[in-house]
């Protein structure tokens, strides 16, 4: 049987422990699509359909466009809803998100219409040169960090991880303050989501990343610090490790990447002079 109640689903189970067999209740972090339709002057189009934990969903479109070049700023977005079509109730797991008039973006460029998992997510155009030819430029430098804060900050994302607690099953995204105030956190089941969940709120609501510290509970991959370089958040943070093409990224764009920010101790792989290492 399973119980669905939106981010997370209640599930019976039968566990194999000691050589005996017991019926429990289990709690599964939600997984479901979305589907994501732009209006640009009265034509809807179809972006993607990607897999996430529902909630934050527009955040999460939000994020997701900025992501991949389809809005630059705020403003090019009027209205973001859940889709309703006429005679029929309000359909969570679409959304229709109108453009602001007379803004239109190069959508033959994306060239995809595509269903994704939350294992892979929209990782958008695979290569750094590709982030210099949508204009991508280097992180500014901005005031130093002091190492001894980011230490601090896996401990405060843990206890804000609300969702995990109750599933064990969702990464999580967190911005901080230069005073390692926790300013905001998202949780989805794929990481890459949480992220854009992140970023979509701050820019919805108008948050400047510039001055933040962004700390993600798994592993630092491209698609991330691609994320991070398009939305001008200058420092990542990771409890595992980062890919080689993620550091790569970081190193050409300024970004500083640090991993393995667990206790007392963390790798920089990019961007120590924020650091205050020269």
């Amino acid at each position: 049987m399973v119980a669905r109640s939106g981010r997370i689903v209640k599930v019976r189970i039968r566990r194999y422990e000691g050589g005996v067999w017991s019926s429990h209740a289990e709690t599964l972090a939600g997984e479901e699509p979305l589907e994501i339709r732009i209006i640009v002057d009265g034509v809807r189009h179809t972006l993607t359909v990607t897999m996430r934990t529902p909630g934050d969903d527009f955040a999460l479109t939000a994020g997701l466009l900025l992501a991949e070049g389809v809005v630059q700023a705020r403003d090019d977005i009027a209205h973001i809803r859940y889709c309703v079509e006429r005679g029929e109730e309000q359909r969570y797991n679409i959304v229709n998100v109108d453009l602001r008039r007379g803004y239109a973006p190069d959508l033959a460029g994306l060239g995809r219409q595509l269903v994704t998992t939350s294992a892979c997510g929209v990782c958008g155009k695979q290569s750094i040169d590709a982030l210099h030819i949508r204009g991508c430029t280097p992180l500014p430098d901005g005031q130093p960090i002091d190492p001894a804060l980011l230490t601090s900050l896996p401990a405060k994302l843990r206890t804000a991880q609300h969702l995990f607690d109750t599933t064990g099953g969702l990464h999580a995204a967190a911005l901080f303050s230069r005073d390692g105030e926790l300013l905001a956190l998202r949780e989805d089941i794929g990481r890459h989501n949480a992220l854009d969940k992140l970023f979509g709120w701050a820019l919805l609501e108008r948050v400047p990343l510039d001055t933040g510290i962004v700390l993600v509970s798994g592993r630092a991959g491209f698609e991330l610090a691609q994320k991070c370089v398009v939305a001008r958040a200058p420092v990542l943070c990771a409890i595992s490790a980062p890919s080689s093409l993620a550091v790569a990224t970081a190193r050409d764009f300024g970004l500083t990447l640090v991993g393995f920010l667990r206790g007392e101790r963390f790798n920089v792989y990019s961007g120590a002079e924020r650091l205050g290492v020269l």
